[in-house]
């Protein structure tokens, strides 16, 4: 069993403004962990994760995928401070970059990228809240996800094809009023993505679920 990084060093104070480890975090892990001899066989050298938060899930999967360039976003400043934080609280060094999503690798790394994770904001809101959240890098824009939940999701999943290289795997957390067949019909008629559900799990009112999407042509 693959230990749960360390984020002692986090505070009360960091968690008033990034996003605090939570269900769906460790149900992440868990599936990370599930795939864990199926990502060691594609022998990945580059690793983004979108939204590291306190970078509890990049610093989790170090452990699995070694060595590779460990590449983080996120649109909030704080939570880059913390990734790299848990990186080093590790013994780790991540690539921690503030951005939205990948933005800045999608020329530089097109194709490129063998493990994508994207744990994203994916509860159902108001549009208006999610923008707002996103806009003024608040800790809501972590949960925030707009009409479906799926706002912020939508946003980037059509990148995701250009990002993947040929052995790529994304993983995906969502919620089931996300309307989870329907993102991968959709991946799949527009992305020519194959999907399946790696894990899923009701964790109190939400029953989540973590996808794995690869080219057709890999599986």
């Amino acid at each position: 069993m693959i230990p749960t990084p360390d984020i002692s060093h986090l505070t009360a104070k960091d968690y008033d403004s990034i996003y605090e480890p939570a269900e769906d975090t460790f149900l992440l892990l868990d599936a990370l962990e599930a795939e864990e001899q199926a990502l060691k066989d594609s022998k990945p050298s580059i690793c983004l994760e979108v939204g590291s938060g306190s970078g509890c899930v990049s610093t989790f999967l170090t452990k699995i995928v070694h060595p590779a360039v460990y590449i983080c976003t996120d649109i909030n400043p704080r939570a880059c401070v913390a990734t790299r934080s848990t990186g080093r609280q590790n013994k780790i060094e991540l690539d921690v970059c503030n951005a939205s999503f990948a933005l800045p690798f999608r020329q530089r790394l097109k194709n490129s990228i063998d493990v994508i994770v994207f744990n994203p904001p994916y509860v159902p809101t108001s549009f208006e809240e999610a923008q707002f959240a996103q806009d003024n890098q608040h800790l809501e824009g972590a949960w925030a996800g707009g009409l479906d939940g799926m706002h912020v999701t939508n946003t980037f999943l059509s990148d995701v094809k250009d990002l993947l290289s040929d052995k790529g795997r994304f993983y995906l957390a969502a919620l089931k009023q996300n309307n989870v067949s329907e993102i991968q019909t959709r991946m799949l008629e527009e992305h020519g993505l194959r999907s399946k559900v790696v894990l899923e799990r009701r964790a109190g009112r939400e029953y989540l679920y973590i996808l794995c999407f690869q080219h057709s042509k890999a599986l």
